[in-house]
């Protein structure tokens, strides 16, 4: 009898183990067909993406007046935009793939730059009408790489996932066919070099160049460790990891990481190696209950700042999220405020230290500037704005405008019904640059009936 029954038990116990499996197992293949449709969803609708892409700019040769010019402009800006979303949707965030990206940025930024502008007063110029023939040979090359893989894929039923294994193994080098057709479409690109989009192009590189404005001497490895620790504030008892970034660049950096032997605490840390200066810092803890204000935890964020090196800067937004603060500093200089030397700092509010800091925006583009007088009175430029908002306060500003130029403006807080706004005057033109509406209050639904 007893034996009869540890049978019944066993056999059902071995049955649910089995049904269990074979859930899990149906779950699993469920989440990797999901993964695999969306790659080749993301991967074909690039093909098509860089077809229309090479059709549209070959449309732009055969145009001259504006009226046609400038929406097919803003086309090939709209669809090189699809073919970025769909390259972010691919499992290519361990392979290189950046000529390529920045080829398709390139094409962008030149397309809506033009499409913008007067082209009755500002036609296209012989020499960005070869940009654009240039463009239109480059994208033909690339198209036919991509149709290339394309067909590859479809004839061997060629599956994504292997790509994505294949990456977070490390195995990109060894025989995988997707992976070899993109590393071929890297190096076409690769091999165009600089493409001249003329005079008016040069100001949108901006972003590009990096740390150019960087001042102070090269530091070592070992400083940077040393540095890395005072930010950490773990001691000496941890585990370090040291990568050198950017060799062969103007434009180094270390990345660094400590892990404390006892807590397992961890932190990570880029640091330039020209100057020693802090690219981004990041601290993993929990945060226990809150002790000091959102206003403590400003104050010592200054602190911080000033102690690094980093001066002339406004507390510009803060805000607190469950318990830390995040706060944003830019620029301040002769009273303007440059809000492309911005840091953002995010702090603990159950001690006051430093969770995460991030000073690339700065460290790119801080340097001293030549401002300009305005070319309007505050009074001439309020009357470029609506009406119906109710202006508090005003200053100067320089920001960066949609084609990527620093332009001096009058910087408006007004309110409209129950929502602020900044608004943002060009201070030589009176043309309204820029309309950022403030975040309000998140509304609390806990124990709402």
């Amino acid at each position: 009898m007893l034996r009869g029954v540890l049978i019944g038990v066993l056999t059902l116990g071995v049955a649910g183990t089995a049904f269990w499996g074979y859930q899990e197992h149906r779950e699993k293949n469920a989440i990797l067909i999901n993964a695999e449709n969306n790659y080749q969803r993301a991967f074909h609708d690039l093909t098509y993406q860089i077809d229309l892409l090479h059709d549209k700019i070959g449309t732009t040769l055969a145009m001259n007046s504006r009226e046609s010019l400038s929406p097919a402009l803003a086309e090939v800006w709209r669809v090189t935009s699809e073919a970025h979303t769909d390259v972010g949707q691919l499992p290519l965030s361990l392979l290189p793939f950046n000529k390529t990206e920045e080829f398709l940025a390139k094409i962008g930024d030149f397309s809506y730059q033009t499409a913008v502008r007067d082209l009755d007063k500002e036609p296209l110029s012989d020499k960005e009408y070869e940009s654009l023939k240039q463009l239109y040979t480059q994208a033909a090359d690339v198209q036919e790489d991509l149709r290339q893989v394309q067909h590859t894929v479809l004839e061997n039923n060629l599956r994504w996932m292997d790509v994505e294994m294949a990456l977070a193994a490390g195995d990109e080098a060894g025989d995988n066919t997707i992976i070899d057709g993109f590393q071929t479409v890297e190096k076409t690109v690769d091999g165009y070099g600089e493409t001249d989009f003329g005079p008016a192009f040069v100001n949108m590189q901006k972003k590009d160049e990096n740390f150019k404005y960087l001042e102070g001497q090269e530091i070592t490895e070992q400083e940077a460790i040393k540095e890395a620790k005072e930010y950490a504030g773990l001691g000496n008892n941890v585990n370090v990891k040291v990568t050198e970034n950017g060799e062969g660049s103007d434009y180094g950096f270390y990345s660094v990481t400590l892990q404390d032997k006892k807590s397992k605490q961890e932190a990570n840390m880029d640091i330039t190696k020209k100057g020693g200066y802090p690219i981004w810092y990041l601290m993993a803890r929990e945060v226990s209950d809150q002790k000091i204000s959102l206003n403590e935890a400003s104050n010592q964020a200054v602190d911080f700042l000033k102690k690094n090196k980093f001066e002339s800067l406004d507390l510009f937004e803060s805000a607190q999220y469950d318990n830390m603060g995040v706060f944003t500093f830019v620029s301040n200089q002769d009273g303007v405020r440059i809000y492309p030397d911005s840091i953002k700092m995010k702090m603990a509010l159950d001690n006051g230290k430093i969770l995460g800091f991030s000073a690339e925006d700065y460290l790119k583009s801080h340097h001293a500037r030549e401002i300009p007088d305005p070319g309007i009175t505050v009074d001439e430029a309020r009357e470029n704005i609506n009406p119906a908002v109710e202006v508090m306060e005003n200053r100067l500003a320089i920001i960066i405008n949609d084609i990527s130029e620093e332009v001096l403006c009058y910087e408006f807080m007004g309110t409209l019904g129950d929502d602020t706004y900044r608004i943002y005057i060009n201070a030589d033109t009176g043309i309204e640059e820029k309309v950022d509406k403030l975040k309000n209050a998140e509304p609390v639904y806990e124990d709402v009936v």
